[in-house]
């Protein structure tokens, strides 16, 4: 999924007519910017995805499916931030952690990925089934299917990112894709899955708000929404950025040759990227601004240092409990 940064024109397969006609024109001020960038997202990404573990194991419930699901979206964005750190040392000194580190972490970079997207078609569609067919979802929630579902998520990810774990290796200064085709394979198989998704996801809205607008009940509406809200804001980051890498295997397949649209995509790619890699930050911003119950659990929590640091008798800890009164999710 080229997830380090550094151009192109550093790998060995880009070394052909068209790289030496079409030279890309690589300014100091976007490695600068990349480089600040990648590191507040870095330092925001471990924070906010914390606060939210620490949220969801002190004040809820993890026998709440959906709790679940959001505790493993949690664990694959601060996964996919540890990375950052690694691409900005590969935007100045080039790839200087050998060849082992470049399988790995790409293959957990290629991971952190599968299992967003994954988990949140599993999230979208146990809403769908919680909303449209209830019935059928009352046994969903034992503790053999929490571990089955999170087991086999990860472990198709896993399986998923096989083809970036086996074929990156070192090539001074870069850590690429051995060929072009594994390139070409792995941005057609993670868009494949991306539209999958996207399709089953709107299937499941359309199915939802149907529902939804049926019934006078409120009591499914704010998960829906916050679920809805994560799922929209993650596939307008991560969709240009799918579709310049798509637009890049044109170009190494020759099907596009214009040396103006090659150096646009390259700007382009440069600001997609920036934006799909600032995405691991995002989803607890989205519970703070979207998720009343997190509000008020993160308020207890502020609320509860704050008067152990005014005096001695801080609030009991069954007040700082689980708000059972709105369900099991923190929504």
């Amino acid at each position: 999924m080229e997830p380090s940064g550094i151009p192109e024109s550093t790998t060995p397969f880009d070394y052909d007519d068209q790289s030496f006609l079409c030279e890309s024109k690589n300014f100091a001020f976007a490695t600068l910017s990349t480089t600040i960038l990648y590191f507040l997202v870095f330092l925001l990404s471990l924070v906010g995805n914390s606060l939210v573990l620490w949220v969801l194991v002190k004040f809820e419930s993890l026998e709440s499916l959906t709790n679940v699901f959001i505790l493993n979206l949690c664990l694959s964005d601060v996964a996919f931030s540890c990375l950052l750190p690694v691409w900005i040392l590969g935007y100045h000194w080039g790839w200087v952690l050998g060849d082992f580190l470049c399988k790995l972490l790409n293959m957990i970079f290629s991971i952190s990925l599968y299992s967003s997207i994954f988990f949140l078609t599993i999230m979208t569609i146990h809403r769908y089934v919680s909303v449209v067919r209830p019935l059928s979802s009352m046994r969903v929630h034992t503790l053999q299917c929490r571990v089955l579902v999170t087991a086999a998520v990860w472990a198709t990810s896993i399986l998923s990112s096989i083809i970036d774990a086996i074929f990156h290796k070192v090539f001074p200064p870069d850590c690429n894709y051995s060929e072009v085709r594994w390139f070409i394979a792995s941005v057609y198989q993670h868009n494949i899955i991306f539209l999958l998704s996207v399709g089953i996801i709107l299937f499941c809205y359309v199915e939802i708000l149907r529902t939804l607008f049926r019934s006078r009940s409120k009591r499914h509406h704010r998960t829906v929404r916050l679920i809805f809200t994560i799922v929209v804001v993650y596939f307008l980051s991560w969709a240009p950025y799918n579709l310049i890498l798509f637009l890049q295997t044109l170009l190494k397949l020759r099907v596009i040759q214009s040396c103006e649209f090659i150096q646009q995509l390259d700007y382009a790619l440069l600001i997609c990227r920036n934006v799909a890699f600032s995405h691991c930050c995002f989803n607890p911003v989205l519970y703070v601004f979207v998720g009343v119950k997190f509000r008020r659990h993160l308020k207890s929590l502020l609320r509860h240092f704050w008067l152990c640091r005014q005096q001695a008798s801080s609030i009991p800890p069954h007040t700082l409990g689980t708000f059972n009164y709105e369900g099991a999710s923190f929504f």
